[in-house]
């Protein structure tokens, strides 16, 4: 009550916020006479102008009310459209880095250009985003012509670009394209080898058009690039039926640390015995281009030699399934990454499932919360603010309309039976036909309007069909004659390519169109027809004064139907069932009552419709068969209207959820994944990764070390055997380690000093052999596609990980704690391979050719999805959490495992309070010269 009074004294936030900008709004007005005055030249050069004053220190701000005056006059003198008060104030809501909720036919396309503008001037570039390849060519041809016109250059991405035609789109000053096309590019990007070969530059400023369906329809549909769906499975079996052959001395078999590697004499065996089998075609195993054949024999003998059937996995319906070694039960729906589950099938002699191919994935949500400026556009946004305010930090503004809504909006109507409302839809459909109202009939499903359209067809109506173009002309027809049509035309996804066309007719005096959720279709329902629509179809092959003429007899003719359709009440909205969102349902309501045009809507229910099984229907039949409801009568009361709109609002609030947690559990992947993509470009950045590659060698080394002689542990706890085969395996040196434990006093330390010797002289010589030139692009290449292929099966570990992570509730563990504790342990072991593989190839590799090969590294064949929205199979709520977890977690620093960087020069070398998180490999802030894992990183 108290909230009420101070709404009618105050005024809403909203309210309050719309009157901050009336100062601005009567600025720009006021310098409209003076630039009106000014030549096209004058008014094309104030660009440079703005961007003079924006180097000279100005703010985007400060630029605001000459910036959003200038676009306002270029839009009058090339599309013929001044901006109203109310689409300036939009375009403040867009700059603020906010979401404009506009109703339909507010000429949201032409607001953006006032943002767009302004923030272009910096020359970081803007991108508009859209939902379809339509709406971007469409936009950026259309309101192209206003940014061009002031000296600015607009590209446009759609599918099938190549990438520099990508790179010049993205390099202009205005971008348009598609969410599908921005995100899919930013996965590329980051699976490219050389920097030059990125399209895009950054993410300064994005405008998002149709923002609820994108940020939060789809928020939850994930992009995934995969590669080439290969089927390596005889390769699998054909190496796996050598490894029997080995003999005992053909390898080193450590069951303790559970590893297993070839010997001489077994590195020699495989390459005989592939050679013969024709596997192994050129050079020796261990050259570069074997390297694949190593990691399928290696994953045959750790099959083989380390997992047994029954006790670390068993073979079940044809699949290999994994034993949890904890608990002993089993893991459906986990997997052995790096090809290790595929090894253990061709074991087993089952169908060997295909290699884990997906290189790249990002969801929306995270895709956009990139950019630095993220603003909105829609018509329907503010049921559901809390998920824009709290996923995307961004306000919602309602814009009024710039004429007073006339539509009126009726209580629905309810019946028993699904057969009774299309009885009474039908019936509801002539009367208005009869009167040549046109009609737009809502549907929930492609189904539901394939349904809706078979019923309309045995009552007598005809389906448009729209590709042989002869169905308008009938439509017309029958407007010029007064007489109902009998003709209908239907939207849905089957007719995709047709959706503009479709809509703009839907608003000729008698149209019936039949359309599924009519979000973002981009073209406004007008009443009388669309002008520009119809002179491109029925101008298009004339010319002259011919075209002119019938130019003008369209444009009088839809000037009478819209008089007509007026007449006739308007736009009528039919809505045949109630969405489980709001949003939608206002997205249809929403296409009537255009620019102060009448119109009217209304949805007609039934008990047996999904929604409204949610709160009991049966009960409500049973009293409604008491009360003596008969065949064809329907419920009509406000009250109705309340209790569904609860029932809605249970629905969104319960789908927030899932979008929420499905986010968390995103995040823990996305902040890993910007750790690696960042890392990729700081290794093609660099001119040389010699120093990358050494610091790898000395980890090796150093992990090596630690796990076979603990730190400060007694001489007959150290596992000298199990360090002697890693260092052969992994370096590759033939050292006399056991003689060097036998030395008196000899401590680990020294131990690591003589395998790095040992380890860069061997390193150096083979330098020598492959000529430092080669050896610079062999490691670069060697540490760009270990990092690839690591992180690939990385993403499927986690995957695997999500699906059954969510079963740890059940033992009363938070799955989302439990999720990030077993992620951030996948992603050390990611590192801790990463190095292991690098080292282990480049400290084998010997090149038999001498000049490196003049192509550059190339992406293989890529597939793009954007399959159902991921998630786990039941919503996991959140418990408490176990503090310690959260601390280890939340104090990570993913960055510092990957690569660490060095401090700012605030430091106190004399107090290690101010060096805050140092990478283990940066010099020590103490100033002692070494490294930080050797001197205070040793306490930590």
């Amino acid at each position: 009550m108290i909230g009420g009074l101070a709404k009618k004294i105050f005024g809403t936030a909203n309210e309050r916020r719309l009157k901050t900008y009336q100062p601005r709004v009567k600025a720009i007005n006021a310098l409209e006479p003076e630039i009106e005055k000014l030549s096209d030249e004058e008014l094309r050069a104030r660009t440079q102008e703005f961007r003079d004053q924006l180097a000279a220190g100005k703010t985007l701000d400060e630029l605001l009310v000459p910036a959003f005056a200038t676009v306002r006059e270029a839009a009058k003198r090339t599309l013929g459209q001044r901006h109203f008060d109310v689409q300036l104030i939009g375009g403040m809501v867009l700059h603020e880095g906010a979401i404009a909720e506009m109703r339909t036919g507010e000429g949201k396309t032409l607001v953006a250009t006032l943002a767009v503008y302004l923030n272009a001037l910096t020359g970081d570039g803007v991108h508009v985003v859209t939902v379809n390849d339509y709406l971007a060519k469409r936009d950026a041809d259309w309101m192209g012509k206003v940014y061009r016109f002031l000296g600015m250059s607009v590209g446009v991405i759609v599918h099938d670009l190549s990438d520099e035609e990508r790179a010049n789109a993205y390099a202009c000053d205005i971008t348009y394209g598609t969410n599908n096309e921005y995100g899919f590019d930013y996965l590329r990007d980051n699976m490219k080898y050389e920097l030059a070969h990125m399209v895009q530059r950054g993410h300064n400023f994005a405008i998002v058009d149709e923002v609820d369906s994108i940020l939060i329809d789809e928020a939850r549909t994930p992009l995934i690039i995969s590669g080439p769906v290969d089927d390596k499975s005889d390769l699998y079996n054909t190496i796996d039926t050598f490894i029997p052959t080995l003999r005992p001395e053909d390898f080193e078999l450590d069951e303790k640390q559970r590893t297993v590697n070839l010997t001489d004499a077994g590195n020699e065996h495989m390459e005989q015995v592939l050679t013969e089998a024709g596997v192994l075609v050129e050079g020796a195993l261990y050259e570069a281009q074997n390297v694949t054949i190593i990691h399928h024999i290696n994953q045959a003998l750790r099959a083989h030699k380390l997992f047994q059937k029954d006790k670390d996995y068993i073979v079940r319906k044809g699949e290999v399934v994994i034993i949890d070694e904890f608990t002993g039960r089993m893991m459906p729906g986990r997997r052995y990454s790096e090809g290790l589950h595929q090894a253990l099938e061709a074991k087993e002699h089952v169908q060997v499932q295909p290699e884990n191919v997906t290189l790249a994935t990002i969801t929306f949500q995270n895709y956009f919360r990139l950019y630095g400026k993220l603003a909105g556009m829609t018509g329907t946004a503010s049921t559901e603010s809390l998920e824009f305010a709290e996923i995307y930090k961004l306000d919602v503004v309602e814009i009024p309309t710039n004429r007073i809504l006339q539509r009126k909006d009726e209580d629905d109507e309810v019946y028993r039976t699904a057969e009774e409302k299309l009885a009474a839809i039908t019936s509801e459909i002539e009367e208005a036909s009869a009167r040549l109202q046109p009609l737009l009939v809502g549907t929930t499903s492609i189904e539901k309007s394939e349904q809706l359209a078979q019923y309309l067809a045995k009552r007598g109506y005809k389906q448009i069909d729209f590709e042989d173009k002869k169905g308008i002309p009938k439509l017309y027809e029958a407007a010029r004659s007064g007489k109902p049509s009998k003709l209908f035309a239907v939207l849905n996804a089957r007719f995709h390519e047709l959706e503009a066309y479709i809509v703009a007719e839907a608003g000729v005096p008698g149209a019936i169109t039949v359309a599924t959720n009519m979000a973002g279709r981009g073209t406004d329902i007008q009443l009388g027809g669309n002008v520009e629509m119809r002179v491109e179809q029925e101008c298009a092959a004339l010319e002259g004064e011919e075209r002119a003429a019938k130019e003008a007899e369209i444009r009088a003719e839809v000037a009478r139907f819209k008089e007509q359709a007026i007449a006739a009440g308007g736009l009528y909205i039919m809505g045949t069932e109630r969405h489980e969102s709001r949003r939608i349902d206002n997205q249809l309501r929403g296409r009537s009552g255009r620019q102060g045009d009448p119109g009217r809507s209304k949805f007609y229910l039934s008990l047996q419709d999904d929604l409204m099984r949610i709160f009991g229907s049966e009960r409500l039949d049973a009293m409604l068969v008491k009360l003596g409801l008969q065949e064809g009568e329907a419920i009509v009361h406000p009250w109705i209207n309340k209790a569904l709109e609860k029932a809605q609002q249970k629905v969104e609030a319960r789908n927030f959820d899932m979008r929420k947690n499905v986010l968390k559990f995103d995040n823990v992947m996305n902040d890993q994944r910007k750790v690696i993509f960042e890392r990729r470009r700081e290794i093609m950045n660099e001119e040389s990764v010699e120093e990358t590659v050494a610091e790898m060698r000395e980890d090796v080394i150093h992990a090596l070390v630690a796990r076979h002689i603990p730190h400060d542990a007694y001489a007959d706890a150290w596992d000298v055997e199990g360090l002697d085969r890693e260092v052969k395996a992994k370096l590759n040196l033939d050292v006399p380690v056991a003689a060097w434990a036998a030395e008196e006093g000899i401590a680990d330390e020294e131990i690591v000093e003589r395998l790095h010797a040992g380890a860069e002289e061997a390193y150096a010589a083979r330098v020598e052999r492959n000529t430092p030139k080669l050896q610079r692009m062999l490691e670069k290449q060697f540490v760009l596609q270990s990092l690839d292929l690591l992180w690939r099966d990385h993403l499927v570990a986690l995957d695997h990980l999500r699906q059954v992570i969510g079963w740890r509730g059940m033992a009363q563990r938070d799955p989302l704690n439990e999720y990030k504790a077993e992620a951030l342990d996948l992603f050390k072991s990611l590192m801790a391979h990463w190095d292991e593989r690098v080292t282990e190839q480049l400290m084998r590799i010997d090149v038999t050719f001498e000049a490196p090969p003049s192509a550059p590294m190339e992406l293989p064949p890529m597939q793009m999805t954007h399959p159902a929205p991921l998630g786990l199979a039941e919503p996991v709520g959140e418990q408490t959490a176990l503090a310690e977890l959260n601390a280890r977690i939340d104090a990570t620093d993913f960055a510092s495992l990957a690569a660490a960087r060095p401090a700012g020069p605030e430091r106190d070398p004399q107090n290690p309070a101010t060096w805050g998180k140092v990478g283990r490999n940066e010099p020590c802030p103490c100033g002692s010269g070494k490294k930080y894992k050797h001197c205070h990183g040793v306490l930590v």
